[in-house]
C-alpha cells in the first residue's frame, strides 16, 4: 500500500511541477502582450508574430496546469445537490461523474496523440511548427486521467469503507 502512496505523491508533485512551468509562460506573455499594444498605440508598430506566440503561450499555460487545477478542486464543482443527499449517494455520484470524466478525458487524450503524430503544419507569420503543441493536449490528459485516476480510488476507498 506504500507504493501506491509513492506513486500518487509522485503524479502530484510532477503535476505541480508542469503548472509551474506553464506559470513562468505568463510573465513573457504578458511583456509581449503588452509591448504589442504599446507598439501598435503610440508608434503604429506592431510586434510581428505577437498574438501567434501569445496564443501559443496561453495554450501551453492552459494545458500544462489543468491536471493540477483537478488536483487543487479549482474546477468548477456544482455541490448544492450533491450535498443534500446522504453521503453515499454522494460518493455513488462521485465515482459515476469520475468515470465519465475518465472516459472522455481518455478520448482527448487519445486522439490529442493520434492527431497530434500526423500534424506536419506551421505557424503562418513565425513558421513555428504545430506538432509539440498538438502533443501537449494528449500529455495533458494523460495527467489529467491520472489526477481523476487518484480521485477515483479516493471516492472508491470511501464507499468501501462506509
Amino acid at each position: 500500500m506504500g507504493w501506491l502512496v509513492a506513486i500518487k505523491k509522485g503524479i502530484q508533485r510532477i503535476n505541480f511541477y508542469l503548472c509551474w512551468v506553464g506559470m513562468i509562460l505568463l510573465i513573457p506573455m504578458m511583456l509581449l502582450t503588452a509591448g504589442d499594444v504599446i507598439g501598435r498605440a503610440v508608434w503604429a508598430w506592431p510586434i510581428p508574430g505577437a498574438v501567434e506566440v501569445s496564443s501559443y503561450m496561453l495554450a501551453v499555460f492552459i494545458l500544462l496546469g489543468v491536471a493540477y487545477t483537478h488536483q487543487v478542486k479549482g474546477h468548477v464543482r456544482v455541490s448544492t445537490v450533491v450535498s443534500r443527499f446522504p453521503e453515499g449517494v454522494g460518493l455513488i455520484l462521485d465515482i459515476v461523474t469520475t468515470l465519465l470524466s475518465l472516459f472522455i478525458i481518455f478520448i482527448l487524450a487519445w486522439q490529442g496523440w493520434v492527431v497530434g503524430i500526423e500534424e506536419r503544419t506551421v505557424s503562418d507569420m513565425l513558421r513555428i511548427p504545430q506538432l509539440p503543441f498538438r502533443l501537449l493536449v494528449s500529455v495533458a490528459g494523460l495527467f489529467l486521467c491520472l489526477e481523476l485516476l487518484i480521485d477515483l480510488s479516493a471516492s472508491v476507498g470511501k464507499l468501501i469503507r462506509g
